[in-house]
């Protein structure tokens, strides 16, 4: 998947994939959600790669912020 790729890429960061159910679209940090494709995921209308890179690195800010 690209957003994948793009979170690898501009995040340096690891990435894993696990298919889930048809039409199922989640991002999750270390468990939690981070962004959800809902129900128009099920129409294949997912979250931009912006959007998902944007809550990405928030949520890694904010539990860098709380590490420290």
């Amino acid at each position: 998947m690209r957003v994948a790729a793009r979170l690898r890429r501009e995040l340096e960061t690891d990435v894993d994939m696990v298919h889930g159910r048809y039409g199922e679209f989640k991002v999750l940090i270390d468990g939690k959600v981070i962004e959800d494709g809902g129900p128009a995921a099920f129409l294949g209308v997912l979250p931009s790669s912006k959007k998902i890179l944007a809550a990405v690195r928030a949520q890694l800010a904010t539990s860098s912020e709380t590490h420290s």
